[in-house]
């Protein structure tokens, strides 16, 4: 088993966690949502990594939750997963944040669905989504929308769903249906970036690291600035 760096910065929490080839796993997060990452990112690698027993020239891969999600927390948390790649000559692997954090949802939700939709907020009243089946294969991609009565429909008609994530609480008022759960207490975490980390390794999917860029999906709008005295 090889030694792979985990990374997840998608949204305000920072999951960092490194597993070994003795399958230990050490994990640091910060859920307290206030995008700690910039902060807390380079000590919790650190931190994890010293505790399986290993050196920086000892890992294999860096693995990093590509997106969608926050374009500060995916710019952070993938810019220090390619300064690494670069230094150590390891390559890198990238994990949609959607498909992470279902994997996430599976291992804490013990009622079974026909559907499985994990949501990242967007801002405003935009999600990002996707859905999958109860096998966690993909049924729709990955996408940016706003959430109406009518959102996911054609699903509802064949099956029951459970919607998940920090973009969950946007369907509370919206989606009212008895075959929708909707639960906003599960979070984006590198425990779901283990197993498909592994497999994209032994399959040596790699990505480029000159030329891997986040998944943002939207582009980037900041804010404007204020201006003194029309406060």
């Amino acid at each position: 088993m090889p030694n792979i760096l985990l990374i997840e910065t998608a949204t305000s929490i920072c999951s960092v966690g490194v597993i070994n080839q003795h399958q230990k796993l050490a994990i640091r997060e910060d859920k307290s949502m206030e995008y700690s990452h910039s902060s807390q990112l380079t000590s919790f690698i650190e931190s994890a990594i010293k505790e399986v027993n290993l050196n920086f020239s000892n890992l294999d891969a860096v693995a990093v939750s590509m997106g969608p999600g926050s374009y500060t927390g995916l710019r952070i948390g993938v810019s220090v997963a390619k300064g690494l790649c670069y230094g150590l000559d390891i390559p890198l692997i990238a994990i949609n944040s959607l498909y992470g954090l279902a994997l996430v949802a599976r291992e804490n939700i013990f009622t079974q669905y026909d559907y499985y939709i994990p949501m990242i907020d967007a801002r405003r009243m935009e999600v990002y989504n996707a859905v999958y089946d109860n096998h966690l294969n993909i049924i729709r991609e990955t996408m940016a929308e706003i959430i109406d009565a009518n959102s996911f429909s054609s699903f509802l008609q064949n099956g029951t769903m459970c919607i998940f994530g920090d973009g969950a609480g946007k369907c509370k008022e919206t989606l009212l249906h008895p075959r929708i759960s909707i639960s906003e207490n599960i979070y984006p975490s590198v425990r779901g970036l283990i197993k498909p980390a592994l497999k994209k390794f032994s399959e040596k999917d790699f990505v480029d690291v000159a030329y891997f860029e986040p998944f943002y999906l939207k582009n980037f709008v900041a804010g404007k600035p204020r201006v003194k005295g029309l406060e």
